[in-house]
């Protein structure tokens, strides 16, 4: 599968009075190498191993396969992923046929708040609401996987 997805640095917490869901996520990197990614994660109650390739030269579109795993397998293989583990709260806000995912990152990435929209097609367009910021798509520095090891508070 194709993921197509964008990213922006988020201005304001106005976006707190919109959210519908909110859960905790934490994650931690099997293999960080550009390349691919494999991430173990825990959202809410459930579990998941994810493998991510690269992205095009755009930085919008990559290849993904993620499948649920259960929470206990999750917290097995937490153990040995690479150092740096990313926790944050993840916001699913919708807005108009899109749901806009904002992760409030804790931990050494405290302060840093990104949104990220998935689109069907890189030429998709969207309505963008007034907290969304600068956009980041394709930086490698907003990626998890950097950020687990690079983390914002570093910077």
């Amino acid at each position: 599968m194709i993921e197509i997805e964008r990213k922006f640095l988020v201005n304001s917490d106005v976006f707190l009075k919109q959210f519908k869901t909110q859960n905790r996520i934490v994650q931690g990197y099997l293999s960080s190498v550009p390349e691919r990614t494999v991430r173990v994660r825990i959202k809410g109650q459930k579990g998941y191993l994810t493998i991510k390739g690269k992205s095009n030269e755009s930085g919008l579109s990559r290849m993904e396969w993620e499948k649920e795993i259960e929470v206990k397998e999750a917290e097995s293989l937490l153990q040995i992923c690479e150092s740096g583990v990313i926790d944050k709260i993840r916001y699913d806000i919708e807005i108009g046929k899109h749901t806009f995912e904002v992760d409030v990152f804790d931990g050494e990435n405290k302060g840093l708040t990104i949104a990220e929209i998935e689109l069907q097609s890189e030429n998709e367009s969207f309505e963008k609401p007034k907290w969304l910021g600068k956009e980041v798509t394709g930086e490698e520095k907003y990626y998890n996987a950097y950020l687990s090891k690079n983390p914002f508070l570093k910077w």
